[in-house]
């Protein structure tokens, strides 16, 4: 049986058509269902495609590309990757306020579409120093510790030393690849990105399979920034990548802060030209969390006491079960097929939920969250 996500991929392998425009057409026929089924006149009527990407789009729209699409969909749904889209309640609400969000996010790992909390983007060099290592272990460590939950790209040196840090803390921290959510990328961060996954989420825009193209990259680092109420820049050259993550975050109205360094070495030559243009300056964590904007340190406090009062004890497979449940009802087919769980399982983890006090099933079969 197809459903909204099936759609939702076939549009999403649809080459020739931009993410924002896919948006626009998901918004002016309201679901990626109805994009596939529009007739001629309706397609010319679409101001916004060019005509060669209305013929693109004709050409997409068969039932034989579909089928073919959601056997590619429900493969990889097998392999525990999973989709969330525009305009559907698990998207983030911090992608909707940029410039360019992603028509949708495939991820993988427990915790890959929970958004709730304080997030800080640390990046930096690949080729980092013994010193910008260390300090992006501690602010990862130290920041998590006190609620934050840190995002990244799990580049080596700097990226990774973050999220290695905050992991130390305790769960719930992303990385934002420029492959698919199924490439592991650098190969040689495998524990890390195998980690996650049972700690956290792995994200990308881009279909599974994907290999690690450079031109994936920039595109990549607005999304970091975007899912960061803060980025940390911890060391980085003149040029660099992190620099264009910086310059996301600026433009979508982040704060940016910078690590100072020796003013002899390359790598603080990228830091120090963010503060001076403005960046604030990193001395240390205690002293960024003192200086986070108040709204920021407000959620924070708060964010941390609902986490301690609702802390949730719950056997794996019924975190799987909870995680995909909202204040929407959704039928338990729609959650078997998500989770590529046998029924049998389903069926005994709502029970288990629904007796905890969790989630409710409120007509025959279709289950909401409690809390």
């Amino acid at each position: 049986m197809i459903n909204e996500t099936d759609y939702v991929y076939w549009l999403m392998c649809i080459r020739g058509i931009s993410s924002a425009k896919k948006r626009l057409l998901q918004e002016t026929f309201r679901s990626a269902r109805n994009v596939f089924y529009i007739e001629e006149t309706e397609r010319e009527a679409c101001w916004f495609l060019s005509e060669k990407e209305k013929e693109i789009l004709k050409n997409e729209q068969k039932t034989s590309v579909l089928q073919e699409r959601a056997g590619r969909w429900a493969k990889a749904r097998r392999e525990g990757i999973r989709l969330t889209f525009w305009k559907d309640e698990s998207y983030p609400e911090k992608l909707t306020k940029i410039a360019q969000p992603p028509y949708a996010l495939f991820g993988v790992g427990e915790r890959c579409f929970s958004w709730n909390g304080i997030t800080a983007a640390i990046v930096g060099a690949r080729d980092a120093s013994v010193y910008g290592k260390q300090m992006a272990y501690r602010f990862g460590t130290e920041l998590a510790k006190a609620g934050v939950r840190i995002v990244s790209g799990m580049a080596r040196g700097v990226d990774a030393r973050g999220l290695e840090g905050a992991l130390e803390a305790g769960g719930g921290h992303w990385a934002v690849l420029g492959s698919g959510v199924d490439v592991c990328y650098p190969r040689e961060n495998f524990r890390l990105y195998e980690t996650l996954k049972q700690e956290g989420g792995i994200l990308s825009e881009y279909l599974p399979g994907t290999p690690p193209l450079a031109e994936n990259f920039p595109p990549r680092n607005r999304i970091i920034s975007g899912l960061a109420d803060v980025v940390l820049v911890m060391e980085a050259r003149k040029k660099s990548g992190s620099l264009i993550t910086a310059d996301f975050a600026l433009e979508q109205g982040k704060d940016v802060y910078a690590l100072p360094g020796p003013v002899t070495s390359s790598l603080s030559q990228g830091c120090h030209q963010l503060i001076r243009q403005g960046a604030g300056i990193l001395i240390s964590p205690e002293e960024l969390l003192e200086d986070l904007p108040y709204k920021l340190q407000k959620l924070l406090i708060e964010f941390s006491k609902k986490s301690s009062e609702n802390e949730i004890m719950l056997e794996s497979p019924e975190k799987l079960l909870y995680s995909v449940l909202s204040l929407e009802p959704k039928n338990i087919q729609d959650i078997q097929e998500e989770l590529s769980l046998p029924r049998g399982k389903v069926m005994e983890g709502l029970l288990n939920l629904e007796m905890k006090g969790w989630i409710q099933e409120v007509s025959k079969n279709d289950y909401i969250r409690l809390k």
